[in-house]
């Protein structure tokens, strides 16, 4: 169900017609137009600065969506009907129209195209306070860290459903969300991983096998798992 939904969704917006979305009549554009310049201002004043990337990702939200920021001319080629797109922002931070935009393309490619027609179950990762400045301030040592969450979580469902790596593998897509409900920085991993593993047949092919949900003993042993080999691996490289 979840498949054929996404692949309506997708032919809708195909098919829709477009409307700009007038940002400079949203609420948090008015905001930020108003006081952003204000606030850059006084930091300047106090001898601060505002990081490049949070500066860009204020001054190109403030241009998104904007046509005399730049557009593209579309026209039909049957009917001849025009159209002016305005250039995006295509930002991560809080742009909604760009955000919203890579969310439903997102979802879609995964659930069309990735995802297999098996059951799937979601992992969350919170880390300690130090760690999330670290992992936000170095991100190839969260790529690290991440790699080690996903075999430790691997491992339990291949040697849960009773093989070994050798023929059995399982598969995941980890999304990382960098902030809390209240904005603050908080980095933790969404993982979206198969509730089973695919086992190698002797004639080539692959057969899906269920695994049963964790058990709280076991997800206290995964977390103590974890928490070990990420500490470990922290030490090596000096972090600890």
């Amino acid at each position: 169900m979840p498949h054929v939904a996404a692949r309506t969704a997708s032919r809708d917006r195909d098919t829709g017609r477009y409307q700009s979305h007038r940002p400079e009549q949203t609420l948090l554009y008015q905001i930020v137009d108003e006081y952003y310049p204000a606030f850059a201002a006084l930091m300047a004043e106090q001898g601060k600065e505002l990081p490049g990337y949070v500066q860009r990702e204020f001054e190109e939200f403030l241009q998104c969506g904007r046509l005399e920021h730049g557009f593209l001319r579309v026209r039909c080629e049957s009917c001849h009907a025009e159209h002016l797109v305005a250039f995006s922002c295509k930002r991560r931070g809080f742009c909604p129209s760009c955000g919203a935009r890579r969310m439903a393309e997102s979802a879609a490619l995964l659930v069309d195209e990735v995802l297999p027609e098996q059951p799937m179950r979601q992992w969350v990762l919170s880390f300690p306070f130090q760690l999330r400045f670290l992992f936000a301030s170095r991100p190839e040592i969260m790529g690290w860290v991440l790699g080690i969450v996903y075999r430790v979580i691997a491992t339990h469902l291949v040697k849960k459903a009773g093989h070994t790596h050798q023929v059995a593998k399982t598969g995941a897509v980890t999304l990382i969300q960098r902030f809390g409900s209240a904005l603050n920085l908080n980095v933790h991993f969404h993982m979206l991983f198969l509730d089973g593993v695919y086992v190698e047949q002797s004639h080539g092919s692959a057969r899906f096998r269920w695994v049963k949900a964790p058990t709280s003993p076991e997800l206290t042993q995964l977390t103590h798992t974890i928490a070990h080999r990420v500490g470990r691996y922290l030490e090596r490289q000096g972090l600890l």
